[in-house]
């Protein structure tokens, strides 16, 4: 299945049925009197979070969604009967917004979670109700009223608690092996994660935190080389940033400079991002076999970092150094709970942060689609050749953005 976290869909709520103008005609009852009935409702439209499904590709195909009108009302004072109404199921983790007054309308992170987003029209009047003692035989009645149309823009961010970041080839899919159960693709060369992976990290009886693993990052990225920002807006959500380094690059680069560019890419791309509690992990510590010269390294890569924070070593080829991560992990997702539970101001804080975050990374991402489009016009246009586009990564196909493929 492809992966495809953005789509933009039309839904049209069902219009109210028509009240009509009907007169009660029965034998041995004279000037019977008005017994029209009432318009059905139309249905309304509703996103449901569904946690069978992790895409949004059926969005991708069918694109206009509308629920049915009510019926017209009956004789007999009967009123039309309301139309059903249509969900539309999502991942938990997809953002609703309202294209037309780029309005975020929801935001579902919770299974079976409901939202109105277009609501179906009231159904029109039946003669009955404009009877009077001046006006015995009305013939008014009327129409239904329109149901909502919307234009929606479906954002989906995977929900987790900590994101890895890091170049291609860091150890990022073999980390979040080791710790859970999730099976993203490993190989030896660069890319082979497309799509953003998650995985439950269990560290004992209901202690767990879920852990995604993001595509790799590359230096231009922010500007739309590789992958771009592609999946980047994934760890918008997460408490923590797990910054994986491989201390000694098969490629010969210095994994000072690797750390750089991850660090200066996060910074161009959300100031609000790089500035998330970040752990830095130093990788593939297997392959250094003399302890002094595998200290002398680290030591090396946190001072030339001037690292503040916290650090771990780790191999995840042979597991060593892994518990301690994750525990440490629990142990801080755990205090911030717990403090967001007993501290009001904190977990206001915490949200507004979130929320300047979710608004930043979309405004940088629709620059970086805009600047695509602006190359891809450019291109059909003549001024610039085939090979000179980077933005490999965006679909400008009606709003709807598609995973690379390489």
């Amino acid at each position: 299945m492809r992966f495809i976290d953005e789509a933009v869909v039309t839904v049209k709520a069902g219009d109210g049925g028509n009240g009509i103008a009907s007169f009660r005609r029965e034998k041995y009852v004279p000037r019977g009197g008005p017994d029209g009935g009432d318009g059905g409702s139309g249905g309304d439209v509703y996103v449901i979070a569904d946690d069978n499904t992790n895409t949004l590709v059926d969005y991708r195909y069918t694109r206009r969604y509308d629920a049915m009108r009510g019926e017209n009302g009956h004789s007999k004072n009967c009123s039309g009967k309301g139309s059903d109404d249509i969900f539309l199921p999502v991942p938990i983790g997809t953002t609703i917004i309202d294209t037309e007054t780029d309005e975020v309308i929801g935001d579902m992170t919770v299974i079976g979670q409901k939202l109105l987003v277009a609501k179906g029209g009231d159904g029109g009047l039946g003669n009955t109700h404009f009877k009077s003692s001046t006006n015995q035989a009305p013939r008014k009645a009327t129409s239904g009223f329109e149901g909502e149309l919307k234009i929606l823009k479906l954002e989906l961010k995977v929900v987790a608690d900590v994101g890895l970041i890091g170049l291609p080839n860091a150890g990022k899919s073999t980390f979040i092996r080791q710790v859970s159960a999730a099976r993203p693709k490993v190989a030896d060369y660069p890319f082979t994660t497309l799509v953003p992976n998650l995985g439950v990290v269990d560290i004992g009886r209901h202690r767990s935190f879920v852990m995604a693993d993001i595509p790799g990052l590359i230096e231009g990225a922010s500007d739309g080389a590789g992958l771009g920002i592609r999946f980047l807006k994934h760890v918008a959500r997460t408490r923590r940033l797990l910054h994986i380094v491989d201390v000694q690059p098969i490629d010969g680069t210095d994994p000072v400079n690797n750390a750089r560019i991850i660090l200066n890419e996060l910074e161009r791309f959300s100031p609000e991002l790089a500035n998330l509690p970040q752990i830095l992990v130093l990788n593939k510590i297997d392959q250094i076999i003399d302890e002094d010269e595998l200290n002398e390294l680290c030591d090396h890569i946190v001072s030339e970092l001037d690292w503040a924070g916290v650090v771990f070593r780790t191999s995840t080829l042979t597991g060593d150094g892994m518990d301690p991560v994750k525990y440490h992990l629990m142990n801080e997702i755990e205090l911030e709970r717990e403090r967001e539970s007993e501290d009001p101001d904190f977990a206001a804080a915490q949200k507004a942060r979130f929320e300047r975050l979710e608004v930043e990374v979309r405004r940088n991402t629709e620059a970086q689609r805009e600047a695509y489009r602006a190359a891809r016009k450019a291109q059909r246009e003549g001024s610039v050749s085939s090979g000179d586009n980077d933005f490999d990564d965006f679909d400008d196909d009606d709003g709807v953005e598609v995973i690379y493929t390489p």
